[in-house]
């Protein structure tokens, strides 16, 4: 087991990365007498892992499950309420802890759930998706989805600890895991080159599972992301470049419904867009450009998608990322190295998404 912090200027925390650790989370959180726990998750993830779960509580201390439907359409404001008003008939107060166990939807929309329910009670991120596991669970960011964009609602509300336990990835579908792997080369494209290059160089490994290269992808991941975090924790600085592949990843999760790409497969046709606009501008070479989208590739196929320009410029608009008018782009400048730009042009903008739309149409 490998034990990450995580230190920001408003919180501290530590994220456990390894197998078996469903024993772990239960010694390690604090089973208060007479707290009430809740465990947050959806009818898939309870049905493969419930059991294994609960048989790590004391039999006293059993915690009462909440569910939530799989899939971003159910990532919106009447969830939270629906499992609110939940939690208060159970009889949860202040003193209550919630466990988010599931994928990303489940871990953003629990993390504000648990921000917001009495103006803030304690949780614990136990993420069972890689994607989840290797970004969304860290950093106190959570949210839920408007009809307008993606996690236009939210707070920054840290968990007590993150257990990414690698066992659970034993189940997961072969294209979530995929999905998941977008966001550690992506991770490895914006600040760690060791990660990228070995992400590169091992992808037959890392495809098959194989724990040892599983665990190692993990945890840098996570790494990197804590410091980042630890650096600004409010993304007003450096925190802006995890943001890469996001802008036009984010359009056209929005622009499909939510239905069509996971958010890992989104945020990889932004990442190729992206490198598009740095290539173009000339801030990273030809050869490492193409070195980052082979490696993409090697993590795909990306699923195809239909959608209009006209659509996927106004989803970009309307993103949260933008201040003031201006439409923040991060850019890679070399493999881990990326820089936030403000003044991507709309003719650039718009030449690279007719490029994209033109390779990932149905």
């Amino acid at each position: 087991m490998r034990k990450i912090p995580v230190k920001t200027a408003s919180a501290e925390y530590p994220v456990y990365v390894g197998f078996g650790l469903f024993p772990l989370l239960t010694r390690r959180i604090a089973l208060k007498s007479g707290r009430r726990v809740f465990v947050l998750t959806s009818p898939e993830i309870w049905a493969l892992w419930g059991k294994r779960f609960l048989a790590a509580f004391p039999r006293g201390a059993q915690p009462t499950t909440l569910f939530l439907p799989a899939g971003e359409p159910y990532k919106r404001l009447a969830q939270v309420e629906r499992l609110a008003g939940e939690m208060a008939a159970a009889g949860a107060d202040r003193s209550g802890l919630l466990i988010a166990f599931g994928g990303g939807i489940v871990g953003d929309l629990g993390g504000f759930l648990a921000a917001i329910y009495m103006r803030g009670i304690e949780y614990v991120q136990a993420p069972t998706t890689l994607l989840a596991q290797v970004d969304s669970s860290v950093g106190g960011k959570t949210g839920v989805n408007l009809a307008a964009g993606k996690n236009l609602i939210g707070s920054f509300h840290h968990p007590l600890a993150v257990f990414a336990d690698i066992d659970v990835l034993q189940t997961l579908p072969e294209r979530e895991l995929r999905a998941g792997l977008y966001e550690s080369v992506k991770a490895g494209i914006i600040r760690d080159a060791a990660l990228f290059r070995f992400m590169e160089r091992n992808a037959e490994a890392i495809l098959r599972r194989e724990p040892a290269a599983l665990e190692r992808v993990i945890a840098a991941s996570i790494r990197m992301k804590a410091e980042v975090v630890g650096i600004d924790e409010r993304e007003s600085g450096l925190r802006m470049i995890l943001n890469f592949g996001h802008t036009l990843g984010h359009a056209i999760e929005a622009a499909t419904g939510y239905r069509r790409l996971l958010h890992g497969e989104a945020i990889a046709w932004g990442m190729l867009a992206a490198l598009r606009i740095a290539r173009k501008r000339g801030t990273v070479s030809a050869g490492e450009a193409e070195r980052m989208e082979r490696t993409i590739a090697a993590y795909g196929p990306t699923p195809e998608f239909r959608a209009s320009v006209d659509r996927l410029m106004a989803a970009a608009g309307r993103d949260k990322k933008n201040r003031a008018g201006s439409r923040r782009f991060v850019l890679p400048r070399g493999i881990g190295d990326a820089v936030v730009v403000e003044d991507v042009t709309d003719a650039e903008m718009e030449d690279t998404t007719r490029a994209i739309l033109a390779t990932a149409r149905l």
